[in-house]
């Protein structure tokens, strides 16, 4: 996580009046690198758990194989960059997305435990879509993998509602002026998949490299795509 988002949960949490912790500060942060020579205390006693079950009988190691690789090589951001590439170059898929979010994921392959009822909905020019759970943390696991910390944090679901362009601001992410917020409030019957704005001056590209610009962020809403421009250099090289 970078500071941004450091930030927003420090500046969120000390203003309700809770103390930060060096250990969720260590939570926030989704790229340190963790170089104890022997695993955390809750990793040893999942380990322990876990071995204990298989002993008893209780679970079979190759189903937990199975969940492991799921969510490593199955589920995740890079399936809903596919989603939203084919939406931008594919009118009537787009037009079937928006219409019917479940059926129109299906047609990817999309639509596995915790992302049934996913609706779709469309950044434009005039409006911006914003999504959280202010309950919980409903997530459209099948393409956006497993919720990130900060989604979770009660800053972020309450703050969202309240403020929405102040937490934008604290993601980074600025909008012209007169752009209409729309908050969408996930539930364990509705999740939300968005679809950001195209970037400019990628007329012409393919899927694979439009699903590239594709953040995961910019399908919650608390981000943009990424710029086009470091992707034409490369290919000018």
């Amino acid at each position: 996580m970078d500071t941004t988002r450091r930030g927003f949960l420090a500046s969120t949490v000390a203003a309700s009046g809770a103390a930060v912790t060096p250990n969720l500060a260590h939570a926030v942060d989704e790229h340190a690198h963790d170089h104890q020579a022997l695993p955390s205390d809750p990793a040893l006693r999942v380990k322990s758990l876990e071995s204990l079950l298989v002993e008893k009988g209780l679970v079979d190691p190759a189903a937990l194989d199975a969940v492991v690789d799921t969510y490593e090589h199955k589920v995740g951001p890079r399936n809903g960059a596919r989603v939203v590439a084919r939406a931008w170059v594919d009118p009537p898929y787009k037009a079937r997305l928006l219409a019917d979010g479940r059926a129109a994921l299906r047609e990817l392959g999309f639509g596995s435990a915790q992302g049934e009822d996913t609706l779709v909905v469309e950044n434009t020019p005039r409006v911006h879509n914003l999504v959280v759970c202010t309950l919980c943390s409903c997530y459209p696991w099948p393409v956006l993998g497993l919720p990130p910390v900060w989604y979770k944090s009660a800053p972020y679901r309450s703050r969202t509602v309240i403020d929405p362009k102040g937490v934008l601001a604290e993601f980074g992410v600025s909008l012209p002026s007169g752009t209409d917020i729309r908050i969408w409030d996930s539930t364990a019957e509705t999740r939300f998949l968005v679809v950001p704005m195209r970037p400019a001056g990628t007329e012409g590209w393919g899927e694979e490299a439009l699903a590239a610009l594709v953040t995961r962020d910019s399908m919650v809403g608390t981000g943009l795509p990424k710029s086009p421009e470091p992707q034409k250099a490369e290919a000018g090289r």
